[in-house]
């Protein structure tokens, strides 16, 4: 049995700690009957596995933003360390949800996650100051898409016993094999994200297990903005810049989801 919860309305709201009133309201109007399936630690993890996007999504962003820089040859220290990216990305997140990641009580499940995450940004800037750093070199290759892949790999090696978090894509699009869709991913992702009446913006839950264990797994469809299709759009089969061939995308075609696993059972 699954269950769907609307992505872009629930996305967009900021919703503090402790609003799990507000958020079961919120359901209701949204999904109708179905809210009385969408309550208690279903609604907790699925605003885990949100939020746990969007700090990534924040950091990937601040990436993005920075590519001028960081392929500057001319420049030495870029001043991107991991602690100025981590609080760039923390900056990001407060605007969107109105809450600062770092708030959030260390000693509950959601706080230990965001602190491991917030660790696994700054490692992986801090790691990478040597080649962000290069003089004389241009594209340095460390792009949104390799910074979002270290930072979850990263992070697998602090909470991969209690949760997972991967970028991945429909299996045409992917160009990192580690990226590659699990079956269950893939199953959801072309029955239900690539399927003509699936709307926009709508994420995708299930009980599922993963690796064995029970699981509570969240899909979030990504889309490809202006800024991706010097990558990823046309011309079809054209080299970009990372050497890869593009994919001919227009703007708004799926490019990728966030797949997150909260583990329910012990590992």
């Amino acid at each position: 049995m699954h269950h769907q919860i609307i992505g872009s309305p629930l996305a967009g709201i900021g919703l503090k700690r402790g609003s799990w009133i507000v958020v079961a309201v919120l359901l209701g109007v949204l999904l109708g009957p179905l809210a009385q399936r969408v309550l208690g630690s279903d609604v907790e993890d699925v605003e885990i596995a949100v939020n746990l996007a969007r700090l990534l999504q924040a950091g990937r962003a601040v990436i993005s933003s920075s590519q001028a820089l960081i392929n500057d040859p001319d420049r030495g220290d870029k001043g991107l360390t991991g602690d100025v990216v981590l609080a760039a990305a923390m900056e990001k997140y407060r605007k969107l949800t109105g809450v600062s990641p770092a708030s959030i009580d260390p000693a509950s499940r959601e706080g230990r996650l965001l602190q491991a995450e917030m660790a696994s940004i700054k490692e992986v800037m801090d790691d990478n100051q040597a080649l962000i750093n290069e003089k004389g070199s241009g594209f340095k290759g460390f792009i949104p898409a390799t910074f979002a892949r270290l930072v979850t790999e990263r992070l697998q090696e602090k909470i991969g016993d209690v949760a997972e978090i991967k970028v991945t894509a429909p299996p045409n699009l992917v160009r990192n094999r580690k990226s590659r869709p699990d079956d269950w991913e893939k199953s959801i992702i072309e029955s239900k994200f690539l399927t003509p009446g699936w709307p926009r913006g709508q994420l995708f839950w299930q009980l599922a297990t993963s690796k064995g264990r029970e699981a509570f797994r969240v899909m979030v469809p990504e889309y490809y903005s202006a800024s991706c299709l010097s990558c990823h759009g046309p011309k079809k089969g054209e080299m970009d810049i990372t050497g890869y061939p593009k994919e001919g995308a227009s703007e708004g075609d799926l490019g990728g989801v966030i797949s997150i696993t909260l583990f329910r059972s012990s590992g």
